[in-house]
């Protein structure tokens, strides 16, 4: 009996030795595979028109907000981005020996197609390769042209730090196996040119869902096409669901509205704030009209799918309405007007505001607490702003006057506490 235990022992663990390896070589194949390159050659040589195009795709995909710390020098890198897992810093994209100075355009296109840097090493998805592998090699090339034409900065890349388990080579490439795929773009035969133009820009180069969607615990969103909304990590923004009618779809909007907001940040009735004014800042104000338009047309065309329903304001004591509508009379009304109409072009209504009505109003509660700020633009170069009241008003205070915004004028959503109020105080960035 002795001896077939100590069969079954050696076998179960030369099994479970099987099994552990071959994972390994699932995992290590997963890691590797398709980093074969499309083509070869320097885009460098094509020209200017090429370094052109590459800068214009550059701002399109916003890499100099991640690839520029404040007050450094452009795409110089070191800005820390914040994770629920620990910092990432991102890398230096000037020709400079610690940047891209020995990269080839093989390897650059391998950094953006398959998520591994010029050595080898996996990247961090902090940098969005799962939207960026689906690049055409000629955009990547043009890009890669147009970094390379940039004044070297010397700047050394600056270590991660991450927390363990999740700084360790072998749970990135577990977290590569499960979540990325390489992939290209697959242009719809059954959809217009204009829709393929935007459907590229949006999932691709816009990752626009790195934002717009909601992330699993190991930080992994459901793919490129999901953009039913989520907190962004960390920075705790909401961004609305762009398939929601309650939320952010556009599907009723005009197209020249969407386009109005892209490129200037404001419309007659919505504007953006905090990581969207960033994003119009940097990067949409300065696309061409035309790409707008695309990619006004395949927001417009999203499936609808209503998630958010608008909650009913039961719950708010008479007291805590009244309280509310008196602050709102002394720090709001001037600008907002009595009954929420705002005034076009300077202040937004907040009557039937879909981002008043929001859940969660962690976004309504960072703009009374911060401040409100559409970014400035060529088409809107001195936005009005909304000052900070975060020294001025208690949690209780904001509590009160966002459950009255929330409450008047035939909104309907549920009141917020002066605990949210706290937390998403602790949270602001």
């Amino acid at each position: 009996m002795t001896s077939r235990r100590a069969a079954w022992a050696v076998g179960a663990l030369i099994a479970l030795v099987a099994v552990v390896l071959a994972s390994a070589a699932a995992i290590a194949w997963l890691s590797v595979r398709d980093t074969t390159p499309s083509h070869s050659g320097e885009a460098a040589a094509a020209g200017n028109g090429v370094v052109g195009l590459g800068g214009y795709l550059v701002r399109a995909g916003s890499c100099e907000g991640c690839h520029t710390d404040r007050g450094g020098a452009r795409f110089a890198g070191g800005r820390a981005i914040e994770t629920p897992f620990g910092i990432v810093f991102s890398s230096n994209l000037t020709p400079d020996p610690n940047g891209l100075g020995g990269w080839s355009g093989d390897d650059f296109w391998r950094a953006l197609h398959n998520g591994r840097s010029r050595d080898g090493h996996l990247l961090y998805p902090a940098f969005p390769y799962p939207n960026y592998t689906r690049l055409a090699r000629a955009d990547a090339d043009a890009m890669f042209a147009y970094l390379k034409s940039l004044a070297p900065v010397v700047q050394p890349n600056k270590a991660h730090a991450l927390r363990f388990p999740f700084d360790q080579p072998a749970a990135l490439a577990v977290w590569r196996a499960l979540f990325f795929r390489p992939a290209s773009f697959q242009p719809e035969p059954s959809r217009t040119p204009e829709w393929n133009r935007g459907a590229y820009l949006v999932e691709t180069l816009g990752h626009c869902n790195a934002c717009h969607s909601q992330r699993n615990v190991f930080g992994a969103t459901a793919g490129p096409l999901d953009l039913a909304g989520g907190l962004i990590p960390v920075q705790n923004w909401y961004a609305p669901s762009l398939t929601d009618s309650a939320e952010a779809s556009v599907a009723e909007w005009p197209v020249t509205d969407i386009v109005a907001l892209l490129k200037t940040g404001v419309t007659s009735h919505a504007s953006v704030q905090g990581p969207m004014a960033e994003v119009v800042a940097g990067s949409t104000q300065y696309l061409r009209d035309s790409d707008l338009a695309a990619m006004a047309t395949y927001l417009k065309a999203l499936p609808i799918r209503t998630v958010n329903t608008i909650a009913t304001d039961a719950g708010a004591t008479p007291a805590m309405a009244d309280a509310g509508k008196q602050l709102y009379e002394t720090h709001c009304s001037a600008c907002h007007g009595d009954q929420g109409a705002g005034v076009a072009g300077a202040y937004p209504p907040l009557a039937g505001n879909r981002a008043v009505m929001l859940t969660p109003a962690v976004n309504l509660v960072h703009v009374v607490l911060r401040g409100g700020f559409a970014p400035s633009t060529a088409g809107n170069p001195r936005p009005f702003g909304m000052p900070p009241f975060a020294t001025v008003l208690t949690d209780a205070e904001v509590a009160s006057v966002l459950t009255y915004l929330r409450s008047a004028w035939g909104n309907r959503a549920a009141p917020i506490t002066a605990l949210d109020v706290s937390r998403y105080r602790g949270a602001a960035s």
